[in-house]
């Protein structure tokens, strides 16, 4: 499953060029060239990080970072810019901001600080109380997924176990075995029936979700996709 990346720059050549550089290194990127556009994007669609040009026409990098806070909490962004002042890294890392790059930078330095941030940014989501996806979230201290317009659904702890166990290993094909042996010690009949109801049901709770699905993987497992 490809990263969704907003990459915010006004200057056509070189956003066209880190679009193009950042396709062939298989992610998905929305090339915004201001900040109504920027902001246009990230309220109808997730994205996993966002690069966010500081000189931009109109609404600067700095306040477009806040509106995309708004819009999209957990979002992990990095500032690219020509600007090498210690007020403005300052800034930017005050804002939250999880890198500072000045331009010119290396394409290839640029994907490794991307991915260091995902990682980190995906292994923070795990490890927060409340994990959301989309407009869905989960509890896991109280065991409680909410879903838009729904009521809450209350897990049980051997549904608790699975969820979490997905949650970590996205976009992986997960073994049965494996799976059986991790989450619950046992492989036996009434686990594995069990394994299956308990898929069943996770694709009920997220079918009005379009970040994740959960598939069949013929002869091995599952594979649970977040987008």
């Amino acid at each position: 499953m490809k990263t969704n990346v907003l990459l915010i720059e006004d200057e056509t050549d070189l956003g066209n060029m880190v679009m193009q550089y950042l396709t062939l290194c298989n992610f998905a990127v929305t090339l915004a060239p201001d900040a109504i556009a920027a902001m246009q994007s990230a309220a109808g669609h997730p994205f996993h990080i966002a690069l966010i040009d500081v000189n931009l026409p109109g609404m600067d990098g700095f306040s477009l970072a806040k509106q995309l806070q708004l819009l999209q909490p957990a979002l992990p962004f990095l500032f690219l810019t020509a600007r090498n002042q210690k007020q403005d890294r300052l800034t930017g890392l005050q804002l939250g901001a999880d890198d500072y790059i000045v331009k010119p930078f290396d394409a290839e330095e640029l994907v490794l600080r991307m991915n260091n941030i995902i990682r980190r940014s995906n292994k923070l989501a795990v490890e927060e109380k409340v994990i959301a996806i989309g407009h869905t979230t989960y509890n896991k201290d109280t065991y409680i997924l909410q879903v838009p317009d729904e009521d809450e659904i209350q897990l049980t702890a051997r549904e608790h176990d699975l969820l979490l166990y997905f949650f970590q290993h996205p976009n992986k094909v997960l073994n049965r075995e494996d799976i059986l042996a991790t989450v619950w010690g046992s492989n036996d009949y009434v686990l594995r029936r069990s394994l299956d109801v308990f898929v069943s049901r996770f694709r009920k709770y997220f079918a009005k979700n379009p970040n994740v699905e959960i598939k069949n993987v013929y002869g091995v497992g599952f594979l649970f996709s977040i987008r």
